[in-house]
């Protein structure tokens, strides 16, 4: 097998996210390596940290950080930017092109076409499998995806979840799959430390409503601590449904028990609270859960996308989604046993070590690429 350096172009859209994390650590483990990196971003679309984000990847992307248009779903720029990928791949000769989430794998796919040698992966990372098979944009999008197969190399999943949707979704792929795990630094799977005024219950992510926002402040009402204290609840995150939660939260009368922080880091947050909550509706292996696990926090979660293989021996405590009455019993429970919380979250903090390290998923994406060499 060869062993000399590869040239690797990074290809997604918003870099922000767990995506982008994602695409963030794998490239400075493949520039650890002896690889060189570039990343492909929107030129559209950021928040407060990007700017900051992609400044901070400057030193591991040797081959350079490029932004090109990239609408969200549809737009003028989706006839031009596959083009000037394509170009740029050329220019940078480079031997591997990444695609990450729809619109990555869209471009880095479609710039295939061009006239370079780069092979082409494709992780999803949920994406397209949100877009369901009945909905007019999901059809256009599961075609799409049937159409650029064929410029594929292999789709990488990031959980066994992925996989089987994108199969159910879309077909069985006709190129080589793996399932690569996310992983996590080392560093993140140091015990975080709790303020002296931490809330008893921290929820990190989008405040939107697909993350279980309203089912969390309303379960939230129908907890107490076994004294009959009622808890408190750090949110950070920020998001289209903020306005709306609000005033949900002001309905509920539980403004003094709610404190929205904004967008602040993972870990910075799981030292405002005791324990996570992740009342996802629907998601892919999300990196909050990895994270909070990690940093030994006794969690609660639904029973959606890849979850179940983060919990490992601990997913028979896993909840339905959409279920406030389910969700307010569990926090209860935690409150009234936290021996027993403390315990599980041994439990799975053991499965994550040796499940989903960076250097795991690292060597695995790197093995991957050379096969195609």
């Amino acid at each position: 097998m060869a062993k000399q350096s590869l040239r690797i172009l990074q290809v997604l859209r918003a870099p922000v996210g767990g995506l982008f994390r994602h695409v963030a650590d794998l490239t400075r483990a493949l520039s650890a390596k002896g690889h060189s990196v570039g990343i492909v971003v929107d030129s559209l679309a950021n928040d407060a940290q990007t700017e900051g984000l992609l400044l901070g990847l400057e030193a591991y992307a040797a081959l350079g950080i490029h932004r090109f248009p990239m609408p969200r779903l549809f737009g003028r720029s989706d006839l031009s930017t596959p083009f000037a990928v394509s170009a740029l791949a050329r220019r940078l000769d480079v031997d591997i092109m990444h695609g990450h989430g729809a619109k990555g794998g869209f471009y880095a796919r479609l710039a295939a076409y061009g006239r370079n040698r780069a092979e082409v992966y494709y992780t999803p990372h949920g994406g397209v499998l949100h877009f369901p098979a009945d909905k007019a944009s999901g059809k256009l999008f599961h075609r799409i995806e049937r159409t650029l197969m064929a410029k594929t190399s292999a789709i990488i999943f990031e959980s066994h979840f992925a996989e089987k949707t994108y199969s159910a979704l879309i077909g069985a792929p006709t190129c080589p799959g793996k399932v690569i795990h996310n992983g996590l630094r080392p560093d993140e799977f140091m015990p975080v430390e709790h303020r002296s005024d931490a809330a008893d219950f921290v929820f990190v992510g989008e405040l939107r409503a697909l993350k279980g926002i309203f089912q969390l402040v309303e379960a939230l009402a129908d907890t107490r601590h076994p004294d009959g204290r009622p808890p408190n609840l750090v949110m950070a995150g920020d998001g289209p449904d903020r306005a709306e939660l609000e005033a949900r939260i002001a309905e509920l009368g539980l403004g003094a028990r709610v404190n929205l922080v904004g967008s602040k880091p993972a870990r910075e947050v799981f030292a405002l609270g005791r324990y996570a909550v992740v009342p996802s509706l629907a998601e892919s292996l999300p990196y909050v859960v990895l994270e909070a696990a990690a940093a030994q926090l006794p969690l609660i979660s639904t029973r959606v996308g890849g979850i179940p293989e983060i919990f490992g021996p601990t997913s028979d405590s896993l909840i339905p989604p959409g279920d406030a009455g389910a969700l307010a019993a569990t926090m209860n429970r935690m409150l009234a046993d936290p021996d027993s919380a403390e315990t599980e979250m041994r439990q799975r903090l053991a499965h994550i070590e040796a499940q989903f390290s960076l250097a795991r998923m690292a060597d695995a994406i790197e093995q991957l690429y050379r096969g195609a060499q």
